[in-house]
């Protein structure tokens, strides 16, 4: 039995489009990845802004507290004993504390919240490169394979130079620079 000489053209695709698919195996887990923490991302900010808008009304009450006891102190000038003009003063300082605490935490959740919102951009824009660069790869995989089903080394180089768009969205999602 006569041994065939392997074709270096198919041997050249090969490799090519295994490497390719193993390119393409790697990019696909970095959508998975970014498009996850995406996702997370927005469900923790949704969480940050809800909580802004518990302490937004939980300070809302004590602001209506402090303005309904100083409307009563008001309509009750000099009628009020010293010991109820006192207890409504504790009071005051009381709701004008909890107003204060209330702003304070209300701008911590805030800087969160809009933290949390940037990584989503950031995350977002990480996943649509790495899936532009994948959809290069198996745009490059498919002319590959079309090569060695028509043996045109025309379709084989055009597959390899298509592999330079997914170099730049890999290289992209990874840097961020376009």
């Amino acid at each position: 039995m006569a041994e065939t000489k392997p074709d270096r053209f198919m041997t050249w695709i090969a490799l090519t489009t295994a490497i390719m698919a193993v390119f393409a195996a790697i990019t696909t887990l970095y959508v998975g990845k970014y498009s996850s923490r995406a996702v997370l991302y927005q469900g923790e900010e949704t969480d940050m802004w809800a909580y802004y808008q518990a302490k937004s009304i939980k300070q809302h009450a004590f602001e209506m507290q402090k303005e309904k006891v100083e409307q009563e102190l008001l309509a009750q000038k000099g009628k009020l004993s010293k010991d109820a003009r006192e207890k409504a003063d504790k009071m005051l300082v009381r709701y004008s504390k909890n107003v204060d605490r209330y702003e304070v935490e209300k701008n911590e959740i805030k800087d969160k919240a809009e933290s949390l919102a940037k990584e989503k951009k950031e995350a977002t824009a990480r996943a649509g490169n790495f899936g532009y660069a994948l959809i290069f790869l198996q745009i490059a995989i498919m002319l590959s394979s079309l090569a060695a089903l028509t043996k045109k080394k025309a379709l084989w180089y055009l597959g390899l130079a298509t592999t330079s768009g997914w170099l730049f969205y890999f290289l992209d999602a990874i840097l961020l620079f376009y």
